[in-house]
């Protein structure tokens, strides 16, 4: 499997970046099973595996914090607003 840059990852929707981290933790299980099971595997594929599951895992973390902040602003300004329009300072 190719590595995918951290630029084109960002570019990736919500939903198929958490379809990208199923398939990535799946891989990673897999990966893990044939070191324990002594089946030929490449070993560098486990450190990729759990650097693009970080990678993708922060990007879904950002994306979720920046709406929340969103939201959280939203709030604030509406609470202001209608504090403002009863006059309760």
């Amino acid at each position: 499997m190719t590595m995918v840059q951290f630029n084109e990852m960002r570019t990736l929707s919500n939903s198929e970046i958490s379809e990208a981290i199923i398939e990535t933790e799946k891989e990673l299980f897999n990966l893990q099973f044939k070191k324990a099971t002594r089946q030929p595997f490449k070993p560098h594929e486990i450190k990729s595996a759990k650097r693009r599951l970080a990678q993708l895992k922060t990007i879904l973390t950002m994306r979720l914090d920046i709406l929340e902040q969103k939201r959280s602003n939203a709030v604030t300004k509406l609470l202001k607003k209608q504090n403002y329009m009863t006059g309760n300072f």
